[in-house]
């Protein structure tokens, strides 16, 4: 009997099968710790406790990025290991905040399937759920893979299915943190005195500060979510691939776009929602990635908390700051990301 897994090819999946993912996982200090010698993230709100304390919590909150990556680690050995590439994400939404020592685990519904034209590839559009060990949700979202086939050539009476995907969450959806006594909000704390009332809609901020990738960096970031994808670790595989290396996780890119952002949104305490986002151009070992933000819209959401839908543009090698359409993508950009934050009035 053979006991090795060699996961899912486009031809396994079937339209509203549920996947339960294996192997929960039980956040750590360490793992903060990693995510943050992984990325440098500023905000205070993550990495300080008596900052978080002094506003309502017990615990520090992890960052809710760091949160997005152990969920996303659960899905990989079922829908990502032989993938080719993570297209997409939409209505990403964040509905409790994690915790050092909570136990988050995951579970997916495919929710669509699209075969491509080359006939060597198909397109997969799952929603995953994250709970916690309370069987709270956590976190939901949807994406869509490229997936390899198994085999050359379309499938016979095969019909596509692609869903409709939500465009944004609503602000309405948005949860806001329990007990948070933003009054208590330092600004010297956080290093910056710009909150909700100092952005206005369609302001550019350029956030500067570029990371360059080491080929160890983005390998021992990946690994901390536990994803295993093949494309991200075998180089013995990837130099006969169609980028003869190693790319990088996409998810690796959020997180660094995220960090360098703080310059600039130093005071966006908490991601909302993530509305879409799309990994346009792939990302390798040496190359330099920096950011720029555009304001999209605000809305007050009482009278200390208010919502930024927020444009951020990462790009590699090159640091000039462009807002260009989104189906007029130059090939630095690496990533294109609309997402909402909190900020206190």
């Amino acid at each position: 009997m053979i006991k090795n897994f060699k996961s899912r090819y486009f031809e396994d999946y079937k339209i509203d099968e549920e996947i339960n993912h294996s192997v929960p996982r039980t956040i750590t200090n360490g793992d903060v710790s990693i995510y943050l010698s992984t990325t440098g993230s500023r905000f205070p709100l993550n990495y300080s406790i008596e900052f978080s304390r002094k506003l309502g919590f017990q615990k520090t909150p992890i960052d809710d990025v760091l949160l997005f990556h152990l969920i996303f680690g659960r899905t990989v050995p079922d829908l990502s290991l032989n993938a080719i590439a993570n297209l997409g994400y939409a209505g990403v939404n964040f509905h409790k905040p994690a915790f050092v020592g909570d136990t988050v685990s995951a579970s997916s519904k495919i929710i669509g399937l699209k075969e491509n034209s080359n006939e060597k590839t198909g397109t997969v559009y799952v929603k995953s759920i994250g709970k916690n060990q309370n069987d709270e949700v956590i976190l939901t979202y949807y994406r869509w893979l490229m997936m390899r086939k198994k085999k050359k050539g379309m499938i016979s009476s095969f019909k596509n299915v692609v869903p409709k995907l939500p465009e944004k969450v609503e602000t309405k959806e948005f949860t806001l943190l329990p007990n948070f006594n933003v009054e208590n909000w330092s600004t010297s704390v956080s290093g910056s005195p710009f909150f909700f009332n100092d952005y206005k809609e369609g302001e550019e901020i350029d956030h500067l500060d570029g990371q360059t990738i080491e080929e160890a960096e983005h390998q021992i970031a990946t690994r901390l979510y536990q994803n295993n994808a093949r494309v991200h670790f075998n180089q013995h595989i990837e130099k006969d691939g169609r980028f003869k290396k190693r790319i990088i996780y996409g998810g690796y890119i959020i997180s660094l776009a995220r960090a360098i952002s703080c310059n600039g949104l130093a005071n966006t305490f908490k991601l909302a929602a993530i509305h879409n986002g799309k990994h346009s151009s792939p990302t390798f070992s040496g190359d330099t990635i920096y950011a720029w933000s555009k304001i999209l819209s605000k809305e007050q959401i009482n009278d200390k908390i208010g919502a930024m839908m927020i444009r951020t543009l990462a790009s590699k090698n090159d640091s000039k700051m462009i807002f260009p359409e989104k189906e007029n993508l130059s090939d630095n950009i690496v990533l294109d990301l609309e997402y909402s934050v909190l900020i206190p009035i």
